[in-house]
């Protein structure tokens, strides 16, 4: 039985094409938002393959940094700063607020579960207007180990004093999803913009196009 639910933050509650006009006036291209994204997971996840912990935030403001070189463009610590700081007021997603509301009435317990540190996990849920709807708010940085690492995952089960099992992860990245299933979670999956999950591995009985749909599934599955 499922008793908690888990939210990734960023791309799956909060919209990063925020960021695309700023990308595109520091760098010259909306498109190397995506890049960014990407070079800032391989550094931290690299950081923990390597037991070098890597923080978000740190792992934001390099890749940004090799973004821009490898664009040829030369940028300020000041700029790279400005863009990171962007991260603290992404908007959510339009149909974000309603699916957490729905879900919220259920008596299902609902925690954010991010990679960000905790202070800007903080904001980013203030700022987007949803913090209400949690019950908490975690950062994997608090147990140095990021997600897909089985300790982020396993922290909720124990902030909750369930077992592993009564956990659903919901995310729209296939590694976080992989994480949680094989640490023993469950996962639901949100194909936003076409993204698919992993073929490899444990997979998701939950797959939908954005929050709305997923949380459907989820009253259907797991009440």
């Amino acid at each position: 039985m499922t008793k908690v639910i888990a939210f990734d933050v960023n791309e799956t509650l909060l919209d990063l094409r925020a960021l695309d006009p700023a990308f595109e006036q520091l760098l010259g291209s909306a498109a190397l938002r995506g890049q960014w994204f990407s070079q800032m997971l391989q550094l931290s996840f690299v950081g923990g393959l390597t037991s070098q912990y890597v923080d978000f935030r740190t792992a934001q403001r390099g890749a940004l940094a090799m973004v821009a070189e490898r664009a040829g463009v030369a940028i300020s610590e000041a700029d790279v700063i400005e863009m990171v700081d962007r991260m603290t007021s992404l908007p959510p997603h339009p149909e974000v607020p309603a699916a957490l509301d729905q879900l919220r009435k259920t008596g299902l317990k609902l925690v954010a579960l991010t990679n960000s540190t905790g202070e800007v996990a903080d904001l980013q849920l203030a700022n987007s207007g949803i913090r209400e709807f949690f019950d908490d708010a975690m950062s994997a940085d608090a147990v140095r180990a990021l997600k897909p690492a089985p300790e982020p995952y396993l922290a909720v089960a124990e902030r909750f004093g369930v077992d592993i099992s009564e956990v659903r992860l919901v995310a729209a990245h296939s590694w976080d999803i992989t994480g949680a299933l094989e640490v023993g979670a469950k996962a639901a999956f949100i194909a936003r913009g076409g993204v698919v999950p992993s073929p490899i591995g444990p997979q998701p009985d939950i797959i939908g196009a954005d929050l709305a749909e997923v949380v459907g599934a989820i009253i259907a599955t797991d009440l």
